[in-house]
């Protein structure tokens, strides 16, 4: 089962202007589009360093938690 989920944003004039530029010249079907390949392709390039700083930054909270202990 496919899990949708919607979401609404703004953006700045100019980068709406671009996105509607890309629609209208054929690069992509719909602004919809552009964006979930957007997103896409930040996930796919950021999972690993983004999954890297949450753990560390877990590492350095419990390492605080054990040092706090009196």
């Amino acid at each position: 089962m496919s899990i949708v989920k919607s979401v609404q944003l703004e953006l700045p004039e100019k980068t709406a202007m671009e996105l509607e530029s890309l629609v209208k010249n054929g690069w992509f079907a719909s602004e919809t589009e552009i964006i979930r390949l957007a997103l896409t392709e930040f996930v796919k390039r950021y999972r690993f360093a983004l999954q890297e700083k949450f753990q560390m930054e877990d590492v350095a909270w419990a390492m605080r938690q054990s040092g706090n202990k009196s």
